[in-house]
C-alpha cells in the first residue's frame, strides 16, 4: 500500500493529475467496448445507416427480381386474403409458363383451403347424401396446389414464432446442414416456435425457408438471419433456401470459428454473415418497378420479360396486410421487398459483411489514440492540438468511409471517436481550469497596478509579461478640449460641477475610440491619448483612428446641444466646449513600460511627438482634426483631406506635410469643398514660391469663396508669415517649411 502511495505521488508529480484521470477513462472505454452495451451498438448501427443513406446500393439496370404482389389491386379484383389454393396454383402455372427460374412465397399456408370440396361437402345443410358424396370425391385444392408445386421450383414460407408450436410435425423434410468449424448452434438467433405449411404442400415443394425476421432495438432492419433455430430446428432464411434450390444443391455449407460464425455457401453462393450468422443488407431504395400485381399475372396482362429469367417472390405489399418494415434507407418498405433485395444483394455479390477483426481494429485503435493522445495532447498548443485532433478524426472515419465504400466492410469509427474525444474534452477541461487559476492569481496581484483592460490581456496571455516591447506601425490620437481654462472659470466654486462635466466630455469621446477599436492609453487633465494596432492586431488603424476623431467632434456637438438646452433652462452662461484632435500614423514602440514595481501598457517614438504636436497646432490652423501626412495618405479616398501646411518639427531631421480632416467622403465630393481645396493648393504652391502677393491673391479669393469663413483662421496665419517674410525673406535653400515654435 505504502508503496502504491509513493508510485502514485511520482506520476501525478511526473504527468498530473489530468493524465492520471484520463488514463482511467482509457481503461473504463475499453472495458465499456468489451461488453458492448446496446447503447454503444446503437450508435454504431447508426452510422452505418448513415453510410447506406449517402451511399445506398444501386439497383441493377435490368433487374432480376420480379415481385408479385399480393396488392390492393389484385384484393379488390380477387377478394380478400386467402384465395382460394386452385387460384394460387393457377398462378404458380402461369408464372413457371413465362419462365421463371424460381417462386418464393412470402407468405404461409398453415391450415387446408377453406373452400377444399370436402369441407365445402360438410359445410352445407340440406345437401342431399349422393351430392356429397360427390364433392367429398374431387380432389382437394390443396392436392391441386400441391401437385402444380411439384411442376415447378416453388420455395415456401414459414415463419418463426415466439411460442412453441405443439403440433409441428417433425416428420416434415429439412434442408441439410453441414458445418466446417465449431458448432453453429450456440450462436444462432432462436425462435421458440414454428409455424409450417400443411404437409401436402410441404413434401411437394422444391425447398423451405424462414421469412420472419427480426428488427432491432430500434425497430429498423438492418440485419436478415441467413439461418435461425426455430423450435430446435436450423432452417435457412427464404432468400438463402432459393438459392440452394436454384443451384441444385441438397446441402448449406456454414463456417464458423471460435468467434462464431463466418459466412455461409451452397453452390457458388458465399455470402458472409456476422457471428450470429446475420447479413448486414446493403439496401437499395424502394423500387415500385419491381412489382407485379397478382390479378395482371392471372388475367395474363403482364408483359412476359417481367417474369422470364427472373426470381420471383410472392407477398402481401397491402398496407392492410401489416407486411410494412423500416430499413436505414426508407421509413416504409414491404417485407417482401426486404427479401427481394437481399436476394439481389446476394445475386450480384453486394452484400455488406462486419469482419470479426474489425473489433480489434477499434479497441486497439482506441487504445493507440487514446495513449498518443495522453502522451503529447498537453505538450501542444490549441492550435496545434485542434489540427492534430481533426486530423485522427479524419483518419478515422476515412478509413472507416474507405472499407464501407471499396471493400464493403463495415469497420466502426465511433468508438475509438468517442473514446478519444472524451480523453482530449478531460485535457481540455483540466487545462482551463489551470488556466483559470493562473489567470485569478494574474488579476490578484497585478489588479492595483495596472488597467483593468490591460489586467484582462494579461490574464489571457501571461507571456506579455515583460519589460520593453515591439516595434510596430501604430496610429496615435492625442486630442483636448479647447477654452478649459474659460470653462472652469465657471465651476471656480462648483469643483463637483466641473468633474462631472469633465467626465460628462471625456465618456463619449472614450467610447467612440473604443467602438472604433482604439486603446485608450491615457488621461491627462482633460485630454485623452489613444492608439491604435496595439495590442491587438488592426489592417485599418488608419481609417479607424479618422472615423474616431469625426465621431468625436460628432459626440461634442450633441453634447453641447443638450448643455445649452440646460443653460437656459436653468438660467446659466453656456460656454460651449470644443475639441482638438491630432492624428499621426508611423513606427512606434509599444509594450509594458514602467519600473519592476509598476509599469503600463503604452507607446513612444518620434510617430507619438508628432501626433502630440499636431494637435496643439490644430487650434492654430482653425481645423479641430489634423494629421500627418501617413495617415492622410491611408484616408484620402474616405475622407475630405486637406493639405495645409510644411512643418518641420523639433527633434525631426526631414518636414512634414501636414492635413486637417474637413469631413467625411460626402463633404469631399462637395462642390464647394473642391474650390477651396483647388484655392488652397494655389496659396500654398505660390507661398513655397515666394510669390507672396500671388499668395495673398488666392487667400483674397478664397475668403469671397468661403462663405463659412472655415479657412479664416488658415489665412490669418498665412498672412502674418508672408508679412514676417517680407521684412525676414527666408535663406535661399528655403524648401516651404516652417518650423513649429509652439506646441
Amino acid at each position: 500500500m505504502k508503496r502504491l502511495k509513493i508510485l502514485r505521488r511520482w506520476f501525478t508529480r511526473r504527468f498530473g493529475y489530468a493524465r492520471l484521470a484520463c488514463l482511467v477513462l482509457l481503461v473504463g472505454f475499453a472495458a465499456l467496448r468489451i461488453a458492448d452495451p446496446a447503447p454503444i451498438e446503437e450508435i454504431r448501427v447508426r452510422t452505418f445507416d448513415t453510410y447506406q443513406r449517402i451511399d445506398h446500393r444501386k439497383k441493377p439496370d435490368n433487374p432480376i427480381v420480379t415481385i408479385i404482389g399480393i396488392d390492393d389491386k389484385s384484393l379488390k379484383a380477387l377478394g380478400q386474403w386467402p384465395w382460394p389454393r386452385t387460384k394460387i396454383a393457377e398462378l404458380i402455372d402461369k408464372l413457371t409458363r413465362l419462365g421463371a427460374v424460381a417462386i418464393a412465397f412470402d407468405v404461409i399456408f398453415p391450415e387446408p383451403d377453406r373452400l377444399n370440396p370436402e369441407i365445402a361437402a360438410d359445410s352445407f345443410r340440406d345437401l342431399d347424401e349422393a351430392t356429397r358424396d360427390k364433392l367429398k370425391a374431387l380432389p382437394s385444392n390443396d392436392q391441386i396446389l400441391a401437385e402444380t408445386i411439384k411442376r415447378s421450383r416453388v420455395v415456401l414460407g414459414e415463419s418463426g414464432e415466439p411460442e412453441v408450436n405443439p403440433d409441428l410435425d417433425r416428420q416434415l423434410p429439412q434442408t441439410g446442414l453441414a458445418t466446417l468449424g465449431e458448432d453453429p448452434k450456440p450462436y444462432l438467433y432462436e425462435f421458440p416456435g414454428l409455424i409450417r405449411n400443411i404437409p401436402v404442400l410441404e413434401q411437394a415443394a422444391a425447398g423451405r425457408g424462414l421469412f420472419s425476421i427480426k428488427p432491432e432495438r430500434d425497430g429498423i432492419i438492418r440485419r436478415v438471419p441467413i439461418i435461425n433455430i426455430a423450435q430446435g430446428a436450423v432452417m435457412p432464411s427464404l432468400m438463402f433456401e432459393t438459392l440452394r434450390v436454384v443451384s441444385g444443391s441438397d446441402t448449406i455449407l456454414v463456417k464458423t470459428n471460435e468467434d462464431g460464425i463466418v459466412g455461409v455457401r451452397v453452390g457458388r453462393f458465399q455470402i458472409p454473415t456476422d457471428s450470429h450468422g446475420q447479413l448486414w443488407v446493403h439496401f437499395a431504395r424502394q423500387d415500385p418497378s419491381l412489382y407485379v400485381p397478382a390479378v395482371d399475372v392471372l388475367e395474363g396482362s403482364v408483359a412476359p420479360d417481367r417474369i422470364a429469367g427472373k426470381f420471383v417472390l410472392v407477398g402481401t405489399p397491402a398496407l392492410g396486410l401489416n407486411d410494412i418494415k423500416t430499413t436505414p434507407v426508407d421509413p416504409a418498405m414491404p417485407g417482401v421487398e426486404v427479401h427481394a433485395q437481399v436476394l439481389e444483394a446476394a445475386l450480384m455479390g453486394a452484400v455488406l459483411s462486419q469482419p470479426n477483426y474489425g473489433f480489434a481494429f477499434e479497441f486497439f485503435a482506441a487504445v493507440i489514440i487514446g495513449l498518443l493522445v495522453i502522451a503529447f495532447a498537453p505538450r501542444l498548443g490549441p492550435v496545434t492540438l485542434v489540427v492534430v485532433g481533426a486530423l485522427f478524426a479524419s483518419v478515422l472515419i476515412g478509413t472507416s468511409w474507405y472499407f464501407y465504400k471499396e471493400q464493403k466492410l463495415l469497420v466502426d469509427f465511433t468508438y475509438p471517436l468517442m473514446s478519444t474525444s472524451a480523453i482530449y474534452l478531460t485535457l481540455i477541461f483540466a487545462s482551463f481550469v489551470r488556466e483559470q487559476q493562473q489567470r485569478k492569481q494574474i488579476r490578484g496581484q497585478f489588479a492595483q497596478y495596472m488597467s483593468p483592460v490591460l489586467v484582462e490581456q494579461l490574464a489571457q496571455s501571461p507571456e506579455r509579461l515583460v519589460l520593453g516591447g515591439e516595434e510596430r506601425e501604430m496610429t496615435i490620437m492625442f486630442s483636448d478640449m479647447r477654452g478649459f481654462t474659460s470653462i472652469s472659470e465657471t465651476y471656480k466654486n462648483d469643483p463637483q460641477g466641473l468633474t462631472a462635466l469633465m467626465n460628462r466630455f471625456l465618456t463619449p469621446l472614450t467610447n467612440v475610440i473604443l467602438e472604433r477599436k482604439g486603446y485608450i492609453d491615457k488621461y491627462m487633465g482633460d485630454a485623452i491619448m489613444a492608439f491604435w494596432n496595439a495590442p491587438l492586431d488592426d489592417r485599418e488603424h488608419q481609417l479607424n483612428a479618422c472615423e474616431a476623431a469625426v465621431d468625436m467632434l460628432d459626440r461634442v456637438a450633441e453634447l453641447n446641444k443638450a448643455r445649452e438646452a440646460e443653460a437656459q433652462e436653468d438660467g446659466r452662461v453656456y460656454v460651449p466646449l470644443n475639441v482638438g484632435v491630432g492624428l499621426n500614423t508611423g513606427p512606434c514602440v509599444v509594450g509594458n513600460m514602467g519600473s519592476d514595481l509598476k509599469f503600463n501598457y503604452s507607446v513612444f517614438g518620434d510617430s507619438v511627438n508628432l501626433a502630440s504636436r499636431l494637435e496643439g497646432q490644430s487650434k492654430e490652423y482653425g481645423f479641430p482634426i489634423i494629421v500627418g501626412s501617413r495617415t492622410a495618405l491611408a484616408a484620402r479616398e474616405k475622407f475630405a483631406i486637406l493639405e495645409i501646411d510644411f512643418v518641420m518639427v523639433k527633434g525631426k531631421k526631414e518636414p512634414e506635410v501636414v492635413y486637417a480632416i474637413a469631413g467625411r467622403e460626402d463633404v469631399a465630393l462637395s462642390e464647394r469643398f473642391q474650390r477651396l481645396r483647388n484655392l488652397t493648393i494655389e496659396m500654398l504652391a505660390c507661398y513655397r514660391s515666394r510669390d507672396w502677393d500671388g499668395a495673398l491673391a488666392a487667400i483674397e479669393r478664397g475668403r469671397r469663396t468661403d462663405d463659412a469663413r472655415t479657412l479664416e483662421l488658415l489665412f490669418n496665419l498665412y498672412e502674418k508669415r508672408i508679412a514676417e517674410f517680407r521684412k525676414n525673406p527666408p535663406p535661399e535653400d528655403w524648401d516651404g517649411a516652417y518650423a513649429l515654435l509652439t506646441k
